[in-house]
């Protein structure tokens, strides 16, 4: 059994499809289809339903796929250990973020960059619900996500900050004068929000109703720039999360005015699979996120734009 046998199944799973799973694999569809007939051979179980066309694993298959996931991430840990060893840490270390947490994904890569100048990051915007499966099955070291959802005893949360919502307005909107403002007031004006299947805007929802109120968008996207780039046409205002000024900050002829705080706020934080040993790039994460005060920087930037004086 040979680990890029594995790696075809990983990802003939991940695509769902022989050519593109050949294709992200770098090689031949024979060449792949030949790799997962002889780990099936060499194991001695059917490990993909066959068919003319890719109809799913087998029982077997889909526990063969679990080690899999283990193994490669156990053998990148193994990659790193010796590149330590060898006078530096380096690799890829894979993190992924949910869309509004990714403005302030930057608080922790280039701080852990500034430490560990060989090491390289790829960082994908993912769904909350994909982060916990990726993580699970050891395709993301790390990600930032709402930890409200984790429930997972194989994962460990490092809380970060808390999510913290304004009104985005233009200045000459109703509410602009105010010093704050209740979400039921906010319900009434034509807005632009993120897309319901977001977990962002399903927490918005879960305010508005127990405010009494039902919001019903002019605008829905999936990504916080688009959003952005609608509430600068002065047409429609936002609920946004404070960690967002961070990044865009407020556009000209607009200003933020301060939300009434729910009972209990959102936290956003790191999560990562609690295995030991972990991989050299966790480890090094892990030393580096204790010494960070995220919540301290986002806090100063949402007092700079909410008393500018």
């Amino acid at each position: 059994m040979l680990l890029r046998q594995l790696e075809y199944l990983v990802a003939l799973a991940r695509e769902r499809h022989f050519a593109r799973a050949a294709e992200a694999c770098h090689v031949s569809q024979p060449s792949l289809s030949a790799g997962i007939v002889k780990l099936e051979r060499d194991l001695g179980v059917p490990i993909v339903q066959h068919g003319r066309k890719y109809a799913g694993l087998t029982s077997e298959g889909e526990v063969v796929l679990r080690w899999a996931h283990r193994i490669l991430a156990e053998s990148d840990g193994l990659r790193q250990e010796l590149s330590a060893l060898r006078g530096g840490l380096s690799g890829v270390l894979r993190l992924g973020a949910i869309p509004t947490a990714l403005t302030a994904a930057s608080l922790v890569s280039s701080p852990f960059c500034d430490r560990h100048p060989h090491v390289r990051i790829v960082m994908e915007s993912l769904s909350s619900r994909e982060i916990t499966r990726r993580i699970g099955e050891f395709e993301l070291d790390a990600a930032l996500t709402y930890l409200d959802e984790v429930e997972d005893p194989g994962v460990r949360a490092l809380p970060l900050y808390e999510e913290r919502y304004l009104l985005l307005t233009p200045d000459d909107g109703p509410l602009a004068e105010r010093s704050s403002v209740r979400w039921a007031e906010v319900a009434a004006l034509p807005l632009c929000l993120l897309a319901p299947w977001m977990r962002n805007r399903r927490i918005l929802d879960g305010f508005f109703r127990d405010a009494g109120a039902t919001v019903v968008p002019a605008i829905e996207t999936d990504t916080v720039s688009a959003l952005y780039a609608h509430v600068a046409t002065h047409r429609w205002s936002s609920v946004i999360a404070h960690a967002w000024l961070y990044m865009f900050g407020v556009p000209a002829g607009m200003r933020v005015v301060r939300l009434e705080d729910p009972a209990r706020l959102p936290r956003i934080g790191l999560v990562l699979a609690a295995q030991r040993p972990q991989a050299p790039l966790v480890r090094a994460l892990l030393d580096v996120v204790p010494r960070l005060d995220v919540r301290g920087e986002l806090e100063r930037v949402l007092h700079r734009y909410l008393d500018p004086s």
